[in-house]
């Protein structure tokens, strides 16, 4: 038998979702539409917080449970990328990461009790070179055309990544250990209410 949900989840990610699920917590699904366009000189962790924030809140607005907002950054030099918007786009995302290091910037959000409570966690990425043919042969998957940078640690992409500094879950799109920490601040059970309720910070 499923466990009743115990928080409203915000957003349309299965991904997020799966996070929650591994360490015991059921949510209910209410997507929420934003516009998630940087500000003129919005930095990185700023833009991901912002938008955590405003899911957050958006997602209380439709659940009487507390509610998690969360939006991931990739960052390279400076500059947010964003979703490709077709291969060469992709391409071009992929190239400027490939033999470097760059971030990847995750904001977290959750409403209740406590009030709008918030965290933001950057990780280090740093992948290989990354040849013409493994960009083309990457593209006709199918899985970077809707991932911000172009890529998926926890897809295929993850043979390109030598190692990370950081946070794996927030390169997927949640940071388990800031949103555990955020959860037993609102009173939200993990590990499907086994693990005693005690913040972490």
């Amino acid at each position: 038998m499923t466990p009743a949900p115990v928080l409203c989840l915000a957003s349309a990610s299965p991904r997020r979702r799966d996070l929650l699920a591994s360490i015991g917590v059921t949510v209910e699904v209410h997507p929420v539409d934003i516009d998630e366009t940087p500000r003129s000189g919005e930095a990185a962790d700023d833009y991901v917080v912002r938008l955590a924030r405003e899911k957050a809140l958006a997602g209380a607005r439709l659940s009487v449970l507390p509610a998690l907002g969360s939006d991931t950054a990739v960052v390279c030099d400076g500059e947010i990328l964003g979703k490709p918007v077709d291969r060469e786009h992709a391409g071009a995302m992929l190239r400027s990461l490939a033999g470097r290091e760059h971030q990847v910037v995750t904001g977290v959000a959750v409403t209740g009790p406590a009030g709008l409570q918030t965290g933001c966690v950057t990780t280090r990425v740093f992948m290989r070179q990354i040849t013409d043919a493994e960009l083309a042969a990457y593209w006709a998957t199918g899985e970077p055309s809707d991932k911000a940078g172009g890529y998926a640690i926890q897809g295929l992409a993850a043979v390109f990544v030598e190692h990370i500094e950081g946070s794996h879950s927030a390169v997927v799109g949640l940071p388990l250990y800031e949103t555990a920490d955020l959860l037993a601040r609102q009173g939200v059970p993990v590990w499907n209410g086994a693990l005693p309720i005690e913040p972490m910070s």
